[in-house]
């Protein structure tokens, strides 16, 4: 009798599989579901339609906040959620029978950012879909556009999904996590030009919030959703992609180290 052996899965194949767990079970929770994704489109509704100013090129105010809150409801999606599930995970007991199993810690963790990717791509499509016919706000219209739409959306995930997770790693439970995260979340909003025109910001407030990645992915989303010449509103006077890039890019390395540095299986009573 011949025995046929079968190779272990491999750590892709177990974080797809992870993945998809972790997307059922997130959609399953429809109240959390639909807060995630309904925040920051209410959000940009009523606040998108307060604003009334037209600027001399035709653009108005409301498309500048639309574009700025569709990169703020990325970071929701990322930051936020991560942070919070991955709390929610530890506090229940999910990570601590996890890592009781042959699953690889690498494939728990491919499996949420398959969860962070797919939810902020929907919350993409959803605020565009809000946003174009209730604002006039224009999809890229040039390759160019569309390549930096991709890069942004990539690093700004990794690199908000990534800190989501070592900032999980401080709270002290899930409600702890969750009124931490959505202050820094909402108190970065106004500080970097999203609730607020960051020409109208104080200096010291627009140096300080140039540190995070909320004001850099909020300002390459304007640079894909607004004409060229809106970039003289900005405090630079241009776009700064490159800059874009590289300090997203930092966050991602940075974001990393943070994760290796203050990631818990159980919480610290335990």
């Amino acid at each position: 009798m011949t025995t046929t052996l079968r190779a272990n899965p491999g750590v892709l194949r177990i974080g797809l599989a992870r993945g998809g767990i972790e997307l059922r079970q997130f959609f399953r929770q429809r109240e959390h579901a639909v807060f995630t994704f309904s925040l920051p489109a209410f959000l940009m509704v009523l606040l998108g339609t307060i604003f009334d100013e037209t600027f001399p090129s035709g653009v108005t105010a409301s498309q500048v906040f639309a574009a700025s809150i569709i990169g703020a409801g990325i970071i929701s999606t990322s930051f936020v959620s991560m942070g919070i599930g991955v709390a929610l995970d530890r506090e229940d007991g999910t990570l601590k029978r996890l890592r009781g199993t042959p699953m690889p810690a690498t494939a728990y963790f491919l499996g949420k950012v398959i969860l962070v990717g797919v939810s902020s791509l929907a919350q993409l499509v959803l605020m565009l879909a809000i946003a174009m016919p209730l604002f006039g706000l224009r999809l890229p219209d040039t390759a160019a556009d569309w390549l930096n739409l991709g890069w942004l959306f990539v690093l700004g995930t990794i690199s908000c999904g990534l800190l989501g997770v070592a900032a999980s790693g401080m709270a002290r439970s899930v409600s702890g996590a969750s009124a931490g995260m959505q202050l820094v979340y909402v108190g970065l909003q106004f500080t970097s030009g999203v609730f607020v025109p960051i020409g109208a910001l104080p200096a010291v407030m627009v140096s300080v919030s140039s540190l995070f990645p909320v004001k850099w992915i909020c300002q390459g989303f304007r640079s894909v959703f607004l004409p060229e010449h809106m970039a003289a509103r900005e405090v630079a006077g241009q776009w700064e992609l490159a800059t874009t890039a590289l300090v997203l890019g930092a966050w991602c390395v940075a974001g990393l180290l943070l994760c290796r540095l203050t990631f818990r299986w159980t919480n610290r009573a335990e």
